[in-house]
């Protein structure tokens, strides 16, 4: 009983003593203003601490299970909206005339690449000497505007060239591409024309191979404006279009190319208009306007000067409209040449009407080589007014650029020619049909036909007509008697020409 007793006593002083420490805390906590629940609280926070007051070291683990704090995401720059115009000038061009300006345009290109329907600005007052020089797809976006309202000068130091290069400004695999403004392209081919050859510019076509997948700007040597060393014998085209769609070019100039000014090749859907080319007219091989592996052409209301077709239509080209242009000095409007080397060649759906040719080597011509394959169909030239042309019109079907070439039995088959309204005036001989032994010309039809000479010092030459069968639909001036009736014993087969009409 003693022992309970005692045990009673001590248990009661604790609990007195308890309850007297806790009032005595109270009391504190509310005479320094503060509410008991924050020192509860306080208690609570303090479990963190050791005996001494120290902060416990964390663990490594403990550390790498702490959550890190997350960086605040920087804001997006948006991308040049739509329809941006981006100007050569914003990126270091001089337009001095001396200055390269090379980077700077292949800067901006890659910037108005990037952009749907961007502007790509040439400002005009300004003169850019530029070197070779790529405007590639096929990773562009569509329906890029280049504005070229200044000019653009190549050039002259051999040592921009290399060995040489088939083309100067080169737009390759883009979509709705246009170029158009006032400005001149200037290709300074005076200092390639003084090594003239007899080359026809079409020869050369099989040198250009293109890799579908160089798509990338190269590095260009420094150019210069001024005249260093020997060109390179391959001379360079002005301006050229490879594998691409809906283009058009309207409003500029392009002049004193190299070698052709105007180049389109495996491109579908092209619109020229309200375009110039201005050469001399002893300019070697300097075509106009070239077209190759191309459809869905149209042409119009162009004025071409050159020294050589104004207008060349090659292998691959079908549904090709040409109307309303001035040509002179010049070749003449050519399909050709085709077939050479034994080539395949075809040519179909051609228009040519409402022309006006002054003093050019010939009319409207198609020529091929011996030795060749494929066909020519489906061909009219109509409304042409010829003033002191040598050969009005002219079917050749023994082409050859040299003095003399190689006999050979196979050709390239024409048939379906028309020949309609050709007036004018000739110089040397009005008409000059000359068609293959194998492959004789079928169903050329010659209607309003006529053609007064005027002497220019050449010996005139009455009409000629070889192995050509067809119509003549009304009298002609000058009576035009060579044309055989009906169709030759052999007919073409289209299989055997290996072309789809």
């Amino acid at each position: 009983m003693g022992d309970f007793s005692f045990r009673k006593l001590i248990f009661a002083f604790v609990i007195v003593t308890l309850v007297w420490a806790s009032s005595i805390e109270t009391c504190n906590a509310r005479r320094g203003g503060k509410h008991w629940r924050q020192t509860l609280n306080s208690l609570y926070k303090k479990k963190g601490k050791n005996d001494h007051g120290h902060k416990k070291q964390k663990s490594k683990q403990e550390q790498q299970q702490q959550p890190q704090p997350v960086p605040t995401p920087e804001e997006p720059i948006a991308p040049p909206p739509k329809g941006s115009k981006f100007n050569v000038l914003d990126y270091g061009a001089k337009g001095d005339g001396h200055s390269d300006d090379t980077k700077a345009f292949q800067e901006a290109w890659a910037d108005a690449c990037k952009v749907e329907a961007s502007t790509m600005v040439v400002p005009s007052g300004y003169e850019f000497l530029v070197g070779p020089i790529s405007f590639s797809g096929p990773y562009c976006q569509r329906n890029i505007l280049f504005q070229l309202d200044g000019t653009i000068i190549a050039p002259t130091n051999a040592n921009a060239w290399g060995k040489g290069l088939l083309q100067w400004l080169e737009f390759t695999k883009l979509v709705g591409l246009t170029i158009k403004g006032k400005g001149t392209i200037d290709g300074r081919g005076s200092v390639w024309w003084t090594k003239s050859i007899l080359d026809d510019p079409i020869n050369n076509e099989e040198q250009l191979v293109v890799s579908s997948y160089n798509t990338t700007l190269t590095q260009n040597p420094q150019v210069s404006s001024s005249l260093v060393g020997k060109m390179p014998s391959t001379k360079p085209t002005a301006l050229r279009f490879y594998g691409s769609f809906n283009v058009t070019v309207t409003g500029i100039t392009i002049q004193n190319s190299p070698q052709c000014h105007l180049k389109f090749d495996n491109c579908d859907g092209v619109l020229v208009y309200s375009f110039s080319v201005a050469s001399p007219g002893d300019s070697p091989n300097t075509d106009g306007i070239h077209l190759q592996n191309s459809k869905n052409v149209l042409i119009h209301t162009t004025n071409l000067a050159c020294g050589d077709d104004c207008i060349s239509i090659q292998t691959g080209c079908t549904n090709v409209f040409v109307c309303g242009v001035n040509c002179g000095p010049g070749h003449g409007i050519s399909i050709g040449s085709l077939g050479k080397d034994g080539t395949s060649a075809c040519v179909s759906n051609i228009t040519v009407r409402n022309i006006n040719m002054h003093n050019t080597m010939t009319g409207v011509r198609i020529k091929t080589w011996q030795g060749g394959s494929g066909s020519v169909q489906g061909v009219l030239f109509s409304n042409i007014q010829v003033s002191e042309v040598e050969f009005p019109i002219m079917i050749d079907q023994y082409y050859c650029d040299h003095s003399s070439c190689k006999n050979h039995t196979s050709a390239v088959a024409v048939s379906n020619i028309a020949y309609e309204n050709i007036r004018g005036t000739y110089t040397v001989k009005p008409v000059h049909v000359s068609c293959s032994d194998s492959k004789p010309c079928r169903d050329v039809r010659l209607t309003d036909i006529e053609l007064k000479p005027v002497s220019k010092g050449y010996h005139m030459y009455e009409p000629f007509c070889w192995q050509a069968f067809g119509e003549l639909y009304a009298p002609t001036i000058p009576e035009i008697d060579c044309i055989q009736q009906g169709a030759p014993s052999s007919s073409l087969d289209p299989d055997e020409a290996g072309c789809v009409a």
